[in-house]
C-alpha cells in the first residue's frame, strides 16, 4: 500500500469491508512496515446488477481480465459452462482454483470500489446443467443468449432481472442454442461484428443496463 499510495499521516483512504460496509480511513501512522489508519464503514457498496453471467469458460488468459470485468461492474453470479468450442485444456488452468479466483475478482473489486464479493460456479457438463439447474436459476427473470446471427438487437435499459448466456468465441454452436431456447432463452445480437468475449461482455451489461 506505501508503494502505491505514498501516504502520510493525516491523509483519508477509501476503504471497506470485504461483504460489509464501505467508508474511509484516516491514516494515523505510516512508515515502512505498518499502516495504522482510524477507519469509519458508514456506506453501503454499490447496488449490484440484477443479473446471472452464465459464460462458455474462455481461455485463462481471457479469463483473468473478463474476472476482474465482472466484478469491477457489479456482476455477483458467474457460472463458467463448458460448450463444444471450449478447448477440455482450459478446464485445467490453475486459474480456476479457489484463491486464485478469489484474486482476480478482487482487484475488480477494488477497481470498482465495490466489497460485495461475486460468487463463481463451474459447470463442466453443458446438457446437464442446461436441463437439470437452468430452468431454476433463470425462473422469473429475462433469459437471453448473445449470439452471432440475424437476430433481434440487444434490449436496452432492462429494469427486469437478467440471466445473460455469452457463448466462446464465435458462439454456441447451434445444438446449444437450440438447448437454451428450450430452457426460454432468446437470442439477441449485437450486429454484424464478432466480438472477443471480454469485448462483448462490457458491451452487452452497458446495454442491458
Amino acid at each position: 500500500m506505501l508503494a502505491v499510495h505514498r501516504v502520510m499521516p493525516g491523509e483519508t483512504l477509501a476503504v471497506g469491508l470485504l461483504n460489509k460496509q464501505m467508508g474511509t480511513g484516516l491514516v494515523t501512522r505510516a512508515d515502512e512496515s505498518v499502516i495504522e489508519m482510524r477507519v469509519t464503514l458508514n456506506q453501503p457498496p454499490p447496488t449490484p446488477l440484477p443479473l446471472t453471467l452464465v459464460l462458455a469458460l474462455p481461455r485463462p488468459k481471457m479469463l483473468k481480465r473478463v474476472l476482474q470485468t465482472i466484478a469491477t461492474m457489479g456482476v455477483k453470479r458467474l457460472i463458467l459452462v463448458n460448450s463444444y468450442r471450449v478447448e477440455k485444456s482450459y478446464w485445467q488452468t490453475p486459474i480456476l482454483q479457489e484463491h486464485n479466483l478469489r484474486e482476480q475478482l478482487l482487484l475488480g473489486l477494488e477497481q470498482g470500489k465495490d466489497t460485495l464479493m461475486p460468487e463463481v460456479l463451474l459447470r463442466k457438463r453443458f446438457k446437464p446443467f442446461v436441463e437439470d439447474e437452468l430452468p431454476a436459476i433463470c425462473a422469473n427473470s429475462k433469459a437471453i443468449v448473445a449470439h452471432p446471427g440475424n437476430y433481434p438487437a440487444c434490449p436496452l435499459q432492462l429494469s427486469d432481472a437478467v440471466t445473460l448466456a455469452i457463448g466462446p468465441e464465435g458462439g454456441f454452436i447451434p445444438y446449444e442454442v437450440e438447448k437454451l431456447q428450450a430452457c426460454g432463452f432468446t437470442p439477441v445480437s449485437l450486429g454484424q461484428r464478432i466480438l472477443r468475449v471480454e469485448t462483448a461482455i462490457p458491451v452487452l451489461l452497458a446495454k442491458l443496463f
